[in-house]
C-alpha cells in the first residue's frame, strides 16, 4: 500500500538556487546587422551581466547607468598611485638611514652622509613638484573634455 504523500526529490547542494518565480514566457526578436551592432554597443555600455536582463530593463523602462572609463585617466591614476607608494617607501627608508647614521657613525661622518642625503632629498622634492604640475595639467585637460 502506498500513501497519498509523494516524497520530493532530494536537492543537491550544488548548482544554482531555483527562482521562486520561473520565467516561462519567451519572445523572439529579429534584428538587422546594423541594429544588432547597435544593440551590442548599448548592452556593453550598460554594464548589465546578461542580455536578458538588459532587454527586460529596456522593455519596462527601468533606468540603468552607463559607466564609461577613460583609459588614459585610469593609467594615470594607476601610475600616480605607484608614485605615492614609492614616496612612502622612500620616507620609511629615509628614517631608517638617519637612525642608522646617528647610532653607528661618528658625528662628523654622520653629518657628511646627511649632507649627501639632503641633496638627494632636494632632487626628490623637485621631482614631486613636477608630478604635481603634471597632475594639475592633466586635470585641466580632463575637465575641459
Amino acid at each position: 500500500m502506498t500513501t497519498g504523500k509523494q516524497k520530493s526529490p532530494k536537492r543537491s547542494k550544488r548548482g544554482r538556487i531555483p527562482s521562486e518565480e520561473k520565467a516561462e514566457y519567451r519572445y523572439s526578436v529579429n534584428l538587422t546587422p546594423t541594429e544588432h551592432i547597435r544593440f551590442l554597443t548599448l548592452f556593453e555600455e550598460s554594464g548589465v551581466k546578461s542580455k536578458a536582463q538588459f532587454i527586460a530593463a529596456r522593455i519596462f523602462n527601468e533606468e540603468f547607468r552607463v559607466v564609461k572609463t577613460d583609459r588614459t585617466m585610469l593609467e594615470y591614476v594607476t601610475k600616480l598611485s605607484a608614485f605615492h607608494a614609492q614616496f612612502r617607501a622612500i620616507g620609511v627608508n629615509y628614517n631608517q638611514i638617519v637612525k642608522s647614521l646617528n647610532s653607528n657613525f661618528s658625528e662628523k661622518k654622520a653629518l657628511a652622509f646627511l649632507y649627501k642625503l639632503e641633496k638627494t632629498t632636494i632632487e626628490l622634492v623637485e621631482i614631486s613638484k613636477q608630478i604635481v604640475q603634471l597632475s594639475e595639467k592633466f586635470q585641466d585637460q580632463w575637465l575641459q573634455k
